[in-house]
């Protein structure tokens, strides 16, 4: 990281968007959904959404080659809407956030009943649909259709905070971060303008030891040469997640494991499962064969793995071949315990 030794100017940042653009011009990342700058190409609003979506709380790296598969095995909203729940659910699995999942398939359905399978233009419009808040929205109508959105993500907070200083802690800040931002974004290069600083924080702004010397916009960056750049933007204080527990059956019979579906609503709905009882506050009592620990985001789950000889009476479900088991969808914590399985066998 350099060092700067004078202050920072205090007033309004210069051509703060020329700087940015001239530099994305450059160096924008080539990432499967994006449009490169001076291409002429015009986005497809589908494949803006959908990125959009699946970036939520996820990595890019984590994203690009769902995106490739979604968009290959459904190259249209139309496609994606008349598309089966179970199969989307299970094309998702491991990406994680699976109530992402659900508004994938309720958004396009919305789309292509109410709209004609055309995404609304606007912000207001876009925000009308299922599952679209106000970011996903704002980046939609800013990448796809040219307009003056305001769009701030994780990268963009980090960059904003530190080149203006704002001190306020999230998630309060928000609403300064905007505030700052919207005299910025310039009319013609709107999309443009909000990946460029997508990319800025992704790669020079980053969460530890930013690249201050290759920044486009640090000349007067407020924050520069500050030995505490790394605690902007300023986070709340974590609360310590409350502990939970469940139980998960291994049934099987003739080279094939009973699987479940978990209900539609609630953790994980809709997808394939082992079965098991609720999710609660205190351990089982029975003792298991193996135990995994999985995170989510209000709670920390730690689940027993025990054998039964069959499965629940009146329980419906499916034998699922053993061969065949990364085929069916499982979501990241149940596989993990197909995995232990797995190590248990070799």
């Amino acid at each position: 990281m350099s060092v700067q030794t004078s202050e920072p100017p205090d007033a309004a940042c210069d051509d703060f968007a020329g700087r940015l653009l001239d530099w994305y011009d450059r160096s924008a990342r080539a990432l499967p959904w994006r449009v490169p700058p001076g291409s002429g190409r015009v986005p497809d609003p589908y494949r803006v959404w959908m990125a959009e979506v699946m970036l939520q709380q996820t990595t890019v790296a984590a994203v690009a080659s769902y995106y490739e598969r979604f968009t290959a095995r459904w190259p249209t909203v139309a496609d994606l809407a008349a598309a089966d729940d179970a199969d989307v659910m299970a094309a998702w699995a491991g990406l994680g956030y699976y109530a992402r999942a659900r508004n994938l398939l309720a958004c396009a359905r919305a789309v292509v009943r109410d709209h004609g399978g055309g995404f609304p233009d606007s912000e207001a419009g876009l925000r009308s649909l299922p599952g679209v808040g106000d970011y996903t929205a704002a980046a939609v109508a800013a990448i796809a259709f040219g307009r003056p959105a305001v769009v701030v993500d994780a990268n963009i907070e980090r960059v904003i905070a530190r080149h203006r200083l704002i001190e306020t802690p999230l998630p309060a800040a928000k609403r300064a971060f905007k505030a700052e931002l919207a005299p910025l974004v310039p009319a013609d290069r709107p999309g443009d303008f909000a990946q460029a600083l997508m990319d800025l924080g992704a790669g020079v702004c980053t969460p530890r030891a930013p690249a201050c010397d290759r920044c486009p916009v640090g000349a007067d960056c407020r924050a520069r040469g500050r030995a505490d750049i790394e605690r902007l933007p300023v986070k709340p204080a974590k609360k310590a997640k409350p502990q939970r527990y469940g139980i998960a059956h291994w049934i099987e019979r003739d080279d094939r494991l009973w699987l479940v579906r978990r209900p539609e609503k609630g953790m994980l709905g809709g997808m394939r499962a082992l079965p098991g009882g609720e999710w609660a506050a205190m351990p089982p009592a029975e003792s298991g064969i193996a135990e995994v620990d999985h995170g989510f985001t209000h709670f920390d789950l730690r689940l027993t793995l025990v054998r039964r000889e069959a499965p629940l009476a009146a329980a419906e479900g499916e034998w699922w071949p053993l061969a065949t088991l990364d085929a069916a969808g499982l979501p990241t914590l149940y596989r993990k315990l197909v995995d232990k399985m797995r190590e248990r066998k070799e």
